[in-house]
């Protein structure tokens, strides 16, 4: 094994200083008594009583909210279909079509994709809202939906299927009773993506949006235009705190499983 010299361990330091210490800057400054941010004035946290006062920014995360989750549900629904197609159908016309069509967003940049929607919701008469960000989402997300589940699948024995199938289940019947369980890892793995991407989105919801729907990117990007608030430092803390929580939550529940897995292995 190759020894941990202070050469590695000063890299790594440096490595994580530069991606962690503006965030512990900010949430530092989150608690500024005074409105210049980079003033350090006493501790206070009446900044996030005035965040949780600003209607404008509860809106906005109200619509990034809704928004999120109807748009990661579909884009699961719709993504798993497509993997399961692309995995189960075999050779079919318009495979290479369909498989490209369902990975363009990819490579697609999001400034195209964006404005191509916009375009089209135009033509259909759309009015630019929740709804536009929402199909707008979807779009773009059910692609990596549909990569991490075909991924899965791929490695799925097809044999559970086919004896599901000889003992008198339907083919939806052993889809759900079968290859769904074995697959729900995944599936809730592009769920988790599709709710993210959309949280973080700002290019394509700034062409799909509209006045009465301003997504939180949008609205926190437009405030820091005209200087950055002490709010915007209390929101992006929340928002820190919840990924912080979200990310400890899952590796605390991912490393009691494997070690109930080593228990009943033994037994």
């Amino acid at each position: 094994m190759r020894r941990f010299s202070w050469f590695n361990a000063t890299s790594l330091t440096i490595g994580f200083a530069f991606l962690y210490l503006p965030m512990l800057i900010l949430v530092i400054y989150s608690f500024n008594e005074s409105k210049l941010v980079t003033v350090w004035a006493g501790f206070s946290t009446k900044w996030y009583g005035e965040l949780f006062r600003n209607e404008a920014f509860l809106d906005a995360a109200y619509v990034t909210l809704r928004v999120a989750i109807f748009s990661s549900l579909l884009a699961t629904v719709l993504g798993t279909m497509a993997a399961y197609v692309l995995v189960r159908a075999g050779r079919f016309p318009g495979r290479t079509l369909f498989s490209g069509m369902i990975y363009a967003p990819l490579v697609m940049p999001e400034v195209i994709t964006g404005l191509s929607l916009l375009l089209l919701f135009i033509s259909l008469g759309l009015d630019r809202g929740v709804l536009t960000i929402v199909l707008a989402h979807t779009t773009f997300s059910m692609c990596f939906v549909s990569v991490v589940v075909s991924a899965r699948l791929a490695s799925f024995d097809q044999s559970l299927e086919e004896a599901a199938l000889d003992l008198g289940c339907t083919p939806f019947e052993a889809f759900r009773l079968v290859t769904l369980p074995v697959i729900a890892p995944a599936v809730i793995s592009g769920w988790l993506l599709a709710f993210t991407l959309s949280l973080d989105d700002l290019v394509i919801a700034s062409f799909t949006s509209g006045p009465s729907a301003t997504t939180l990117p949008i609205k926190i990007w437009s405030s820091i235009r005209l200087g950055v608030s002490p709010e915007i430092n209390a929101l992006s803390t929340i928002l820190i705190a919840i990924v912080a929580t979200g990310v400890i939550s899952a590796s605390l529940i991912s490393k009691r499983a494997a070690l109930q897995r080593d228990l009943d292995s033994k037994t």
